[in-house]
Formats: C-alpha cells, structure tokens, sequence
C-alpha cells in the first residue's frame, strides 16, 4: 500500500513540476533571447566507445573560456542518434552542472515521433535545459509534407517545458522543413526560432521578412554562410567550427554585429574551407580530429561511423593549415 502511495505521489511531483515549467515557459513567450554563437559540441568517446565524461568535462572547462551565448548539446555533431536515451540526457545534464548558469543550453531532443519527442524534451528540461532543438523526423520523409510536420511540432511545443526551436538540416535528413511550415510554427507561444542547416540565403532571408512581427529568430546552421545570414537579419549561428575556432566565428559574429563588413568579410573567406572541411566534406569524424590537433578532446566515433583515411587526413590537414588555422 505504502509503495503504491510513493509510486503516486512520485508522479504527482513530477506532472506539478511540468505544469510549472511549461507554464513558466509559455508565461515568457517570445522572452527567451537565443542571439549568439553556439558549438554543437561533440561527445567524446572512449576506445570502449563509452561516453568520456572527464574529457567532455575538459572541453566545457575550456568552451567556458570563449564569449559563446552557450552550448547546443545532443545535435548532430554530438552523435545524438548513435547515444542511447539515457547519455543523451545524462550528457546534458553533465553540461548544465560544469558550465557557468548565464550560458544557455540548448539540447536536442528530436526523435522520429512525436511521441517520443515530446518525452525526451521533458527529460531534457529536467536534465537543465533551456530550449530543445527539435530535427525534423525523416524516416518517412516522403510523408513528412507540411500537415505533418506542422501537426508535430505543434504536438511537441504544446507540451514542452521549455522553448522549442526549430531544426532543418536536409543534409543529414534530406528534409527541407518547408517555408509556409515555418511560417505557420512560428505563431506558436513556445517556438522561439530555427535553425536552418541548409545554406541557401534567399530560403533564410524569406523566413526572417515573413516572421519579423513574431519575434522569430533565425540561427545560421554552419559558420560557412554565418556572414551571409547576419546580413539578411539572423540573431547567430550554431557552428560546429566553433568547436575548434571558436574565438574566430565569435569574432565573425562582432563584426558583423558592428557594421564591420569587409573584416568580416575577409575572416568569412578563411573560415570556409575549413567549415566545409568538418560538415559536408568529411563530417564529424573530420571534426573529431580537428579538435585533438587543437587541443580539444574528440575521442574516436561510434561505429558504424569510420575514422578517415590517410588521405582524408592530409586533406583536411591542407585544408585547415592553408589558410593559418593549424
């Protein structure tokens, strides 16, 4: 009898403290301020290909170093859909508790469906953060038109605790979450912004016209265009680059912010290589290596993702060392 009261009273906890924090995040709408430069970080794994938690722990000793408005944990260069449930969350609330309270922690919780998302963004909220990054579902990807992925994060957003962001990223998904889906999510109480992956500049710029009343804010998916979404109205970027260079896209990010357009121009121009070294060209395995050159911990890739090769490593060498950066 006694453990079924404690079962009860468990889950009674539990439901008061969501319906305190949604209501705290919905009561705030539009308030939560997301400008700035933030790393997708890494998750370092061990040659047992377990979670390192002392070298994570390293990084964010020196992540706390750098003027990023904070850290997006659990995204695409974190491995997120080779973690179990349980490191995904557990990995989150390690950031929250190493680094410094004013920098936000944005995590992501997508899953394939909304189900599962909505209980992984209130896991994520309780493990700490303040924002969920939630990717588009993308198995089904030819039934994921826009009346189902509107219905989505409508469900997930409805129920979160914490603000919801938008996350487009058609080269890992090959999904475009389309415009008017965008348009219409952004509306909602609880959807504070979106981050778009994809690079085209007329895309991010149409959504930035057409959102401006709502107060949505638009982060630049990758440091290679992060000078072109400045200039059409972006409030950031979330730059796995930033991984490694992360005093130079924060220094991109200021120059812009002040008008300066032909330095930043300039550092815009030598950022690219390398950025598109680590994305699109070699991935995460690319950026893992990059951050033991640069004193970072990466820690190998949990298979099936594969090391790169000789050539690959000459090549992102050049790639990195031609333009000063190694």
């Amino acid at each position: 009898m006694l453990g079924a009261v404690s079962v009860i009273f468990g889950r009674c906890r539990r439901s008061a403290w969501l319906v305190c924090k949604r209501t705290q995040s919905h009561s705030f709408r539009r308030k939560l301020d997301i400008r700035g430069i933030y790393p997708p970080i890494a998750t370092p794994f061990a040659q047992n290909e377990l979670v390192d938690y002392q070298k994570l722990d390293e990084n964010l000793e020196k992540y706390s170093k750098i003027p990023f408005r904070g850290l997006v944990v659990q995204g695409s260069n974190g491995e997120y859909p080779y973690l179990t449930a349980e490191e995904r969350v557990e990995v989150v609330h390690r950031v929250r508790q190493r680094i410094p309270k004013d920098k936000l922690v944005i995590a992501g919780s997508g899953c394939e469906s909304s189900m599962a998302t909505v209980l992984m963004s209130e896991k994520m909220a309780q493990a700490g953060a303040d924002a969920v990054l939630v990717v588009t579902p993308c198995f089904y990807r030819n039934r994921m038109d826009s009346r189902a992925l509107i219905h989505h994060y409508t469900r997930v957003a409805d129920a979160s605790p914490v603000p919801v962001i938008l996350y487009s990223v058609p080269g890992n998904t090959g999904l475009d979450l389309p415009v008017e889906a965008v348009l219409t999510l952004s509306q909602h109480d609880n959807i504070v912004g979106l981050k778009d992956s994809g690079g085209d500049i007329t895309r991010i710029a149409l959504i930035i016209h057409k959102t401006r009343k709502e107060g949505f804010q638009v982060l630049a998916g990758s440091a290679g265009f992060l000078l072109a979404a400045y200039s059409v109205g972006a409030v950031g970027g979330v730059c796995a680059l930033a991984n490694v260079l992360g005093h130079q896209v924060c220094q991109l990010e200021q120059l812009c912010l002040a008008g300066r357009w032909e330095e930043a121009r300039e550092l815009q121009y030598r950022l690219i290589e390398p950025n598109t070294a680590v994305t699109r060209k070699f991935g995460v395995a690319a950026l893992k290596q990059v951050m033991e050159w640069s004193g970072y911990h990466g820690g190998v890739c949990r298979p099936p993702l594969q090391p790169l090769s000789e050539a690959e490593l000459r090549q992102l060498q050049h790639d990195f060392s031609s333009q000063g950066w190694l």
